[in-house]
C-alpha cells in the first residue's frame, strides 16, 4: 500500500476536500475521498464533572442536519495551542465553567475512513462557573447536567424518544466515568 498522488479538490474555510491515489495490494491503483481542517491541529472533547458528581452535556444546534445535538463540549484548536489549552478555552466559551484539572484521556483518529484528523479527550474536574456559556456568536448551545451515574440512561433515554446524540459520547463518557470513580470514588 502506497500512496501515490493527492489532490485538491475543493477547499473552504474549515473543510478541505482531496482526492487521494494509492497503490493496492493488488497493485492497482486505487482512489478515495478524503477530507481535512486546513489550520487546524486537532479537535478537542471535555467531558466536564463538577465537583457534586454532574456531567456537564451541551445540546446544540448543528447546521450540517439542521437539528440540536446531545454532545460534550467540543471545539477545533485552530489558534496553534496545546490540546489541554484548546479544551480549557473551548469548555469555558461552550458552558461557562473553568477547570481546575485538566486530564487526558485518550487520542487518536476520530473518523479514519475519512480523516486523518485527530481527538484528544479531556476530564476535566475541579470545575468553577465563571461566567456566560453558549458558545460564540455562530452557536447555538444549551448546557445539560446529569449525575455521571445516570448519564447512560438518560442518553439512551433521549436518542429513544427521538432526540439525536453524539455516538462518540458514549463510549467517552463511560471512560470518564470509571477515571472519575477512581479519582473521587465517594463521589
Amino acid at each position: 500500500m502506497k500512496i501515490l498522488n493527492k489532490k485538491t479538490l475543493w477547499e473552504g474555510r474549515y473543510l478541505r476536500t482531496s482526492l487521494i491515489t494509492y497503490l493496492g495490494r493488488d497493485g492497482i491503483q486505487h482512489t478515495w475521498e478524503a477530507y481535512d481542517r486546513p489550520g487546524i491541529s486537532g479537535i478537542v472533547v471535555i467531558v466536564p464533572v463538577t465537583d457534586a458528581g454532574k456531567l456537564l452535556l451541551i445540546r446544540q444546534f448543528r447546521p450540517a442536519i439542521g437539528d440540536y445535538v446531545i454532545e460534550l463540549p467540543a471545539g477545533l484548536n485552530d489558534r496553534d495551542e496545546s490540546p489541554a489549552d484548546c479544551a480549557r478555552r473551548e469548555l469555558e466559551e461552550e458552558t461557562g465553567y473553568c477547570a481546575g484539572m485538566m486530564e487526558r484521556l485518550i487520542s487518536g483518529p476520530y473518523s479514519a475512513a475519512a480523516t486523518r484528523g485527530k481527538l484528544d479527550v479531556f476530564l476535566a474536574t475541579g470545575l468553577e462557573f465563571v461566567g456566560k456559556s453558549g458558545g460564540d456568536d455562530n452557536e447555538d448551545i444549551e448546557v445539560v447536567e446529569i449525575s455521571i451515574d445516570e448519564a447512560m440512561d438518560f442518553l439512551i433515554a433521549a436518542e429513544r424518544k427521538g432526540g439525536l446524540v453524539d455516538l462518540k459520547i458514549f463510549g467517552l463518557v463511560e471512560l470518564a466515568r470509571r477515571k472519575y470513580m477512581s479519582q473521587f470514588p465517594s463521589s
